[in-house]
């Protein structure tokens, strides 16, 4: 669990490399740098209680830690969707960076996706107020839980525009 912590922290960098808002890619850096304190402060947590006794303090510092990791994790993911959402410059071809922008375009173009639909809705309140879905938007939280670890997003590669952003395309 620790080791995938750091597989959300290098995500985390790469988003807030390739961020345009200085604000959200501050924000994220300061997510994957807490996500990385506390995977690092699980695994010697972990390797303190492998060679230890048994007992139910240590335990319980383990799950303890176990769980600000998924909070710090989570954290990440909701800075990243800002940094999504602000835009994203292009990263070189054929790289884990190009990869990283593409799952992050792919969870952008659903959102403005469910969004559009949502917006189309004509149904009205008494207040003449637009009624939502009960659908949730799309999350990068999401999108993460439904990718097996075995199988990797390999989208169609965008067509980049020298000079433009991934995010400047219409999708």
């Amino acid at each position: 669990m620790a080791s995938d912590g750091q597989v959300f922290v290098k995500f985390g960098h790469i988003v807030a490399k390739h961020c345009l808002d200085k604000r959200c890619s501050a924000e994220l850096l300061c997510a994957a740098e807490q996500t990385h304190t506390i995977s690092s402060q699980l695994g010697i947590v972990a390797r303190v209680k492998a060679v230890t006794a048994e007992s139910k303090s240590s335990s319980e510092l383990l799950v303890s830690n176990a769980q600000n990791l998924i909070q710090a994790v989570l954290h990440v993911l909701k800075a990243a969707e800002s940094a999504c959402v602000k835009g994203l410059r292009q990263p070189p071809p054929d790289s884990e960076e190009e990869e990283v922008a593409a799952f992050c375009m792919h969870w952008r173009k659903n959102l403005l996706w469910h969004r559009a639909k949502e917006s189309l809705n004509s149904d009205r309140d008494e207040l003449g107020l637009r009624k939502t879905q009960a659908r949730a938007e799309p999350t990068l939280t999401a999108m993460v839980q439904e990718q097996s670890p075995q199988i990797k997003y390999t989208p169609k590669r965008p067509k980049a525009i020298k000079g433009h952003t991934i995010m400047d395309s219409r999708l």
